[in-house]
């Protein structure tokens, strides 16, 4: 008897204190548009992303974001913070550290605000590498030389604002405008489940002019704003609200310049990085998929219940969260007026999965990610 009122004093002594331990997330209760829509129609299960094979195995991790010059040469950034070059023979060469260079970098998320984190790369009119680099801010980089020169910082941020979470990227080609996401003013990326679990309005679009060194905040209140990609006329940006899963339109251009619309909501899944096909198409790379099963998906269950989001936080540490993510590839192609045309799979992660980006260049389609060891590509692209 005294054993088990000591078990209880004791297990009552734990619950209290961890009700009153302080929750590192302050979410708000939200509900999803619906359900998560059937896998049929264009989106019914395939293998087409099982007709690949891995590069740079344990050589690259995380290759996450692409971008590729007229020569032929492919340029992504690693989770360790490198500037890679993979040449038209597969070559690979290292360009820059975006961090300092430890050996540590790499080995754990807590290095990251030491090593940095490329994520958005593209090469500007003048031939430079343009990085977001999650914790330092925009750079231009040599891609010869590896010459780093710092045009906006996190620090310095925008309206007062500071960027915690640099993200995506694009580059106007007519004007050199660079369009560039923060997701978070609050969580770097090495907390990017705090993030999605917190389900908050805190991230930005912008844009900055590398002429006249202005910056300007497009759209706020954002939630966790991930890939843009400008259309081919440049009228507007797709723009991915990852935590959300959903897609905006941006217009920068007509009568509706300034504004967004809703171009998909409720998906299938949570969305990344959206670049342009070969075929003129928006590619849209799926880091967790969104299926129906006996249960709703475990984001879906919670996001209504601030108080279970709290306790969460405060008990399940953030690593543990990796095990209910499924090893499943999905890319969606949208159409230019945001309609899914067609999917691609991976239904059992054989090739990949939690993909980042899917960048074609010359006949060959680059499928990122940012913690795997590996860089998946594919020959050959089945669309119709």
């Amino acid at each position: 008897m005294i054993i088990r009122r000591s078990m209880l004093v004791l297990a009552l002594a734990v619950a209290v204190g961890i009700y009153l331990l302080p929750s590192p997330i302050d979410p708000k209760p939200h509900t999803l548009q619906g359900p998560p829509p059937a896998l049929e129609g264009p989106l019914a299960v395939n293998t087409r992303l099982q007709n690949g094979h891995r590069l740079f195995t344990g050589k690259l991790h995380g290759p996450e974001s692409f971008t590729a010059d007229d020569e032929g040469n492919v340029y992504t950034g690693t989770v360790d913070g490198k500037l890679w070059r993979i040449g038209p023979g597969d070559s690979l060469t290292l360009i820059t550290h975006m961090g300092q260079d430890l050996k540590e970098c790499g080995s754990s998320p807590d290095f990251e605000p030491l090593c940095g984190r490329p994520h958005g790369v593209r090469l500007d009119r003048a031939g430079q590498l343009i990085v977001a680099d999650s914790y330092f801010g925009l750079f231009s980089v040599d891609p010869q030389t590896g010459q780093k020169t710092l045009l906006l910082s996190n620090s310095q941020g925008a309206n007062g604002v500071p960027f915690a979470f640099l993200n995506g990227l694009e580059i106007s080609s007519r004007t050199g405008i660079i369009y560039f996401t923060d997701s978070s003013s609050r969580w770097g990326r090495r907390h990017v489940k705090l993030e999605v679990i917190e389900l908050n309005t805190l991230g930005r679009l912008l844009s900055f002019d590398p002429e006249t060194g202005q910056v300007h905040v497009l759209l706020d209140s954002l939630y966790m704003p991930n890939g843009i990609a400008l259309s081919p006329d440049e009228n507007f940006l797709l723009l991915a609200e990852t935590s959300i899963g959903r897609i905006l339109r941006y217009w920068l251009k007509g009568d509706k310049a300034g504004t967004k619309e809703v171009v998909m909501d409720n998906m299938i899944g949570y969305p990344d990085n959206i670049r342009l096909s070969d075929q003129g198409t928006f590619l849209v790379g799926i880091t967790t998929p969104r299926f129906r099963k006996f249960l709703p998906p475990f984001l879906d269950m919670i996001a209504p219940y601030p108080a279970i989001k709290r306790f969460l936080a405060k008990v399940v540490p953030l690593s543990w969260y990796d095990i209910v993510l499924p090893r499943y590839a999905l890319v969606l192609e949208l159409g230019i007026d945001g309609n899914v045309l067609r999917t691609h799979h991976d239904p059992e992660g054989r090739l990949t999965w939690a993909i980042s980006d899917v960048f074609q260049h010359k006949g060959r389609t680059y499928l990122g990610n940012t913690a795997l060891p590996f860089l998946p590509v594919l020959d050959t692209w089945e669309g119709s």
